[in-house]
């Protein structure tokens, strides 16, 4: 059995504009867990700017940053908030499905779940094919 957290890690969704907050709101509707989640956007924000606000949701405890893209502002700021804390996490790509995953695991060690998280969203990604009836 896997060990748990002391305290619930936190999440933070880094992102361009409002998708943060989108993807906060269709997470809590979908599991009815609120409170969890909050997001960061880098919308008139300057790199500096950013890497604050990033720092300043991270304090205090074990998070969890989900970032939308792995290069650019919200990545940059991202990984430069979790570089002087041992109790911090960077998962890139995020996902409806790794958010889901995320509010019903917060209780597991944050490397655990950061590696369950990324899982979730490799397991997510699929192509479907619709079947192609050609007419006679």
């Amino acid at each position: 059995m896997a060990e748990r957290a002391e305290t619930p890690v936190r999440g933070v969704i880094v992102t361009h504009a409002r998708l943060g907050e989108a993807l906060i709101e269709a997470a809590e509707e979908i599991s009815g867990v609120h409170g969890a989640l909050t997001a960061v956007s880098n919308r008139s924000c300057s790199a500096e700017r950013l890497r604050g606000l990033v720092a300043e949701a991270t304090a205090g405890g074990p998070a969890v940053l989900f970032v939308d893209l792995s290069s650019g502002s919200c990545g940059f700021a991202s990984r430069a908030a979790a570089s002087s804390c041992t109790d911090v996490a960077v998962v890139t790509g995020v996902s409806l499905p790794m958010l889901l995953d995320f509010l019903f695991h917060r209780h597991l060690p944050v490397a655990e779940l950061a590696a369950r998280l990324v899982d979730k969203g490799r397991d997510n990604i699929t192509v479907s094919h619709a079947s192609r009836s050609v007419p006679d």
